[in-house]
């Protein structure tokens, strides 16, 4: 069902990119299996994921917090209306402002889709589609320093490997056509976690797939993830295949799991592979040890916030600012 929803989508848009006039615009892009901004430098992202859609009073001074812990980057929850109230274009315009007076690159992620096959609530990615397209006007010009990561975690459950690649596919082709030429996130299948090995597997085709080869491949770390062993093969998988990827989500336990968050910042140092945790304030109480701040002060760094921007391997070490924000100096 996703599939053939984003398929017809696709058509749709198709006469679209006959029309759409092409940006000029450096952007991100991907070299040689690593994220590259519009100065040339490889990107390694070191940030937060920020509840946008839940919390949107908060953000502007999330955004001007995380960065002076040392973020380079923030994963924005945005909703098209599914779920949650739909995130306007106007606030979403207001939310690139803030964050590129901050010096952060920003994701922008549709959650509305997060576990559609299992969760009867879940938005399929056709819904994602159709927000990117009312967003369109908002995001082109912004290529520098905004990456467009589809849905998040839009496929679980019932959802087979082949509707998972399918439904890329065709969100790929659908944005492709609004003329989007940002660097896209796909995130990985069962909630994220990729438990079946579905993106990992079928990562290749689908970047061959773009006519940009512009993707970034996104891993949730959870309870998945709870020895080291599992962290390693999944990170040196994608280095092998050289693709990017990144973690746009984990903490050091998930509803009582445990997660090994130390081989994660080790072996993403390592390796420069980008990280973003989840998240920076207001979980529900049984995930609020996943908070990094107290009351969305970033004053007040929880035991989590504290390891994440202070520890080994943590933010305060490893993470560098685009210069794409001091016009390449």
């Amino acid at each position: 069902m996703v599939a053939n929803v984003a398929r017809k989508l696709a058509a749709g848009l198709t006469c679209v990119s006959i029309l759409a006039a092409t940006p000029a615009f450096a952007g991100f892009s991907v070299r040689d299996g690593k994220l590259v901004d519009a100065c040339g430098d490889a990107f390694v992202a070191r940030g937060v994921n920020l509840p946008h859609a839940w919390k949107p009073r908060a953000t502007a001074k999330a955004i001007r917090e995380s960065a002076s812990l040392g973020s380079n980057a923030v994963r924005v929850v945005l909703s098209d209306g599914t779920r949650w109230r739909r995130t306007s274009p106007m606030a979403v315009r207001r939310i690139l402002t803030q964050a590129r007076r901050a010096g952060q690159v920003v994701i922008l992620e549709v959650h509305d889709t997060t576990g559609y096959g299992l969760d009867p609530k879940a938005a399929h990615i056709g819904s994602a589609l159709a927000y990117w397209t009312r967003l369109a006007p908002v995001l082109r010009g912004q290529e520098d320093f905004v990456v467009v990561n589809i849905g998040n975690e839009p496929t679980a459950g019932t959802v087979t490997p082949i509707q998972w690649l399918e439904a890329h596919r065709t969100a790929i082709v659908a944005l492709r056509a609004l003329g989007l030429r940002h660097a896209l996130v796909i995130d990985a299948h069962d909630y994220g976690q990729d438990r079946s090995g579905t993106m990992r597997d079928k990562a290749a085709e689908l970047f061959a797939a773009d006519p940009l080869r512009n993707l970034v491949f996104d891993v949730h770390m959870y309870e998945a993830y709870g020895e080291a062993g599992a962290v390693e093969v999944y990170l040196k998988a994608f280095e092998a295949a050289r693709l990017p990827l990144i973690v746009g989500e984990f903490g050091p336990d998930h509803r009582g799991e445990p997660v090994d968050e130390e081989a994660i910042f080790r072996l993403s140092s390592e390796m420069r592979v980008g990280y973003l945790a989840w998240s920076w304030s207001g979980n529900a109480p049984e995930v609020a040890d996943l908070d990094l701040v107290e009351r969305f002060d970033g004053r007040r760094l929880t035991p989590w916030g504290r390891r994440f921007f202070d520890g080994p391997g943590g933010v305060g070490q490893t993470s560098r600012r685009s210069r794409v924000f001091t016009a390449c100096r």
